[in-house]
């Protein structure tokens, strides 16, 4: 038998990728990242090599160059045809080249191209990007360095010539390695930094603690995405950063002229927070693909996605006000609602939902969410129940761009709330379906349960809404605005809103300005403004001018994919915008070419894939050196099972899944306390005395009936016990519960008996509390 030795992918064959250094410069809410990826040709004969890789989806794409020996050589951006045609043409001449693009079809998919590397000879690539950091529910800036790319389903009718490869191994199998570095940088303290990986302890590097340097620990496994949570003092505070152009710009335009980004935080009246709406038509639309089936994570006792999905739902369905209207969508390369159009909430209707849930499987096949997205939008609004849409994948899509397309067609007719499911899941798919629909995007990573993060979102989705949303500014004679952000179509109470604008002309003699912006809420206007300096704010270089071009560029690239006989005036702006601004987009590629001996390669050059990290593996033949294809199966059960042949790993149709999943055991009731009490509660909100719910209690039957007070509703009595219950022992999961207790508290209190007082104090002495009737919400 022949044996490899050094790095060999599943297939046996040398990786040429050997490491991946990563430095990350954080400034306030924006990260700059610089990769550099060491190649290395061990092999006898040049080699092409392909590395396809995630970005975060709305980060800026900026800089390629690579180093070879003691010369360096930075690309250039160009139109991306032309860009393979360079490539494919250094390649034909002898001369190495490398090339980076982004998918047609998800922006937050790149692949890199390092072709002719002579035997024994190394590369050094560097690739840089900017990314706005995501404000967490705690206040936290959440940095992400996406590791792992699961094979993303592609639909039948797509030409999956125009799909990237993607080559996964088991996450931590990867054969390279990975070090991360970050400097800190803030206006603010920063307070801690926390991860889901190990890391060195943070380090201050001036007194008032606004800088400081922290990386990961040695010996990381490259076996997931790569979080930092990064927490400021007084993170909420609105902020305004004007940043300089460049002199040698072309007069007139975006890079020459001053950029502004305006950080802002809406805070709405108390009344308004509190306030949370009765009406609303709620449909759940739950990935049931077969990669469902993975874990949540890779520690012990880690649920499986579709298992947490399902915990989900029944706190949804039980968190719901009575009187509205809902319905429950399982996709994968088919889909099933559980009602033909969207029923009432009741009694009834719950516990049909609820007796559909336990049997719901990941055993639909492939991830298309193309097909139940139109049928939604296909069935008519319900009037006065504004439409809320909630969506729960993995985020393995192959067609985000189309999938993304059909949602802003239909944003005017609902929100949408997306949660993206475990490592892998696609940035560009999970924020795009919620900016184009105004709703929240939440990722479910790591150790992180899904529960809170979606009941924040049902908390969004039940405040009232915002309407006639408007910006005004308040210049300077001489000074004008142009607005680089979509409209603003949503705000969310203490979210943050980000604003990119170019400034033109100027005011020596006035120094600010400020920004207006104003909405009408439960019918009466607010206001929130912000002042700020027009003279640039220190050395920034043109960060904010990239990102405010990049925000620009994905609006134009949405406009041009729906526009007719304006497509073509679209496309030259798109590439005038990305050429001046340095920032890629889908119609440019970065291309660097080192003229070596400019002797003819003889014979076809050795193709090597590098894998990136996933959650199971499928092999692939690659055929093309530049242009390839990917067919996939995202059956996450394969990860256990031995190799096979290729093509019996490729799936042009996922029509008959569901005999693999045959034989597969019905889920029991949950185990969880916290979730056998909320599975008791009625639509209305209460709960009945019954023998499960005093299991839950650890009580008997008679020790409920001793202690209950002469002539009270045992309904009563069993939802104040479950109320004392909830905030006696289940205090740090309250985020879980709250629409719970508040549906229980609204019951009790509208059957307007003068026992409350009573019950509490009795249930009190049951269950060893001291909690007092105000607390309860009574």
């Amino acid at each position: 038998m022949v044996r490899c030795c050094g790095l060999v992918t599943v297939k046996n064959e040398p990786v040429p990728l050997k490491s991946v250094e990563v430095d990350v410069h954080v400034q306030g809410h924006v990260a700059t990242v610089t990769s550099t990826l060491l190649y290395v040709n061990g092999e006898e004969r040049p080699l092409e090599a392909v590395f396809v890789f995630p970005l975060p989806g709305e980060c800026a794409v900026c800089h390629l160059s690579a180093k070879i020996g003691d010369t360096e050589v930075v690309a250039k951006l160009q139109d991306k045809q032309k860009a393979r045609e360079e490539y494919d043409d250094a390649l034909s001449s002898g001369h190495q080249a490398f090339l980076l693009e982004e998918s047609d079809q998800s922006p937050d998919v790149f692949q890199l191209n390092v072709g002719s590397l002579p035997p024994g000879e190394s590369a050094a690539i560097t690739l840089v990007y900017i990314s706005e950091l995501d404000m967490q529910a705690d206040d936290a800036l959440r940095f992400c360095l996406p590791a792992v790319l699961n094979p993303r389903y592609t639909p039948q009718d797509m030409d999956r010539s125009q799909m990237a490869t993607v080559t996964s191994v088991p996450a931590g199998t990867v054969p390279y390695t990975l070090a991360l570095s970050a400097h800190l940088s803030s206006p603010q303290p920063i307070s801690k930094v926390e991860s889901n990986c190990d890391l060195e302890p943070l380090a201050y590097l001036n007194p008032d603690k606004t800088q400081a340097t922290v990386s990961l620990s040695p010996g990381h496994l490259f076996d997931r995405d790569v979080e930092l949570l990064l927490y400021y003092h007084d993170a909420h505070k609105p902020t305004a950063i004007v940043e300089a152009g460049l002199d040698t710009a072309e007069p007139g335009s975006l890079m020459r002229d001053p950029v502004v980004l305006l950080s802002i935080y809406p805070e709405f009246p108390a009344a308004v927070t509190s306030s949370l709406s009765t009406v609303g038509e709620f449909i759940f639309v739950v990935d049931r693909s077969g990669s469902m089936d993975c874990a949540m994570h890779s520690g012990k006792d880690a649920k499986m996605r579709i298992e947490s999905a399902k915990d989900t739902l029944l706190l949804l369905l039980k968190s719901l006000p009575m009187g509205c209207y809902f319905n429950i969508y399982g996709f994968g390369s088919r889909y099933e609602h559980f009602f033909p159009k969207s029923v009432e909430y009741n009694q009834k209707t719950m516990d049909d939902a609820l007796e559909k849930v336990k049997g719901m499987r990941a055993d639909m096949g492939g991830t298309e969410i193309l097909q139940p997205l139109k049928h939604i939008y296909s069935q008519p609004c319900i009037p006065s129940h504004p439409r809320q849409l909630f969506i729960f994948t993995d985020g393995e899509v192959g067609n985000t761009k189309q999938v993304l397309d059909l949602v802003k067609i239909n944003g005017n007719s609902h929100r949408c709330f997306s949660f993206g499911i475990g490592q892998g899941a696609s940035t560009a798919l999970i924020t795009g379906l919620a900016k184009e629909a105004s709703g929240h995007a939440q990722f479910i990573t790591g150790t992180d349960r899904m529960q809170p993060k979606v009941m924040q979102s049902l908390r969004y989705a039940l405040q009232p809404a915002v309407k006639d949303i408007s910006v005004h500014w308040n210049l300077p004679d001489g000074v004008s605005v142009t607005t680089l952000s979509p409209p603003l179509k949503v705000l969310f109470h203490g979210q943050r809103a980000l604003l990119y604008a170019q400034l033109k002309g100027e005011n020596t003699a006035i120094p600010e300005g400020s920004v207006t912006i104003q909405y009408n809420l439960l019918e009466e206007t607010v206001k929130n403004q912000l002042s700020f300096c027009l003279r640039p704010t220190g050395e920034t270089g043109v960060t904010l001018h990239r990102l405010g071009a990049r925000t620009l560029i994905r609006s134009l690239e949405m406009e041009e994919r729906a526009a007719g006989p304006e497509a073509k005036a679209l496309r030259e702006k798109l590439l005038q915008l990305s050429l001046q601004s340095g920032v890629s987009c889908t119609h440019t590629a970065f291309i660097a070419i080192h003229k070596g001996s400019g002797q003819t390669v003889q014979g076809p050059l050795l193709h090597r894939t590098v894998p990136t990290p996933g959650m199971f593996f499928i092999p692939t033949v690659l055929n093309a050196p530049t242009r390839i294809m990917a067919k996939m199966a995202p059956m996450a059960r394969m990860a256990a099972a031995p190799p096979m042949p290729p093509v019996m790993m490729f799936w042009d149709s996922m029509e008959d899944d569901d005999e693999m999943f045959d034989g597969v055991q019905e889920p029991e009731s949950p185990t969880d306390p916290l979730l056998q009490l909320i599975s008791l509660q009625k639509a209305s909100g209460s709960w009945e005395m019954e023998s499960s719910m005093a299991k839950v209690l650890k009580k008997t039957d008679d020790e409920l009936d001793k202690l209950m007070p002469v002539g009270v509703d045992k309904a009563v009595w069993a939802t104040v016990l479950a109320l004392i219950w909830l905030y006696g022992f289940c205090l740090d999961a309250q985020d879980e519960w709250q629409f719970v207790a508040m549906k229980a508290a609204s019951w009790i209190q509208a059957q307007k008996v003068d026992c409350v007082s009573q019950c509490v104090q009795a249930g009190n002495a049951l269950l060893g509390c001291l909690l007092q009737q105000k607390t309860l919400g009574l």
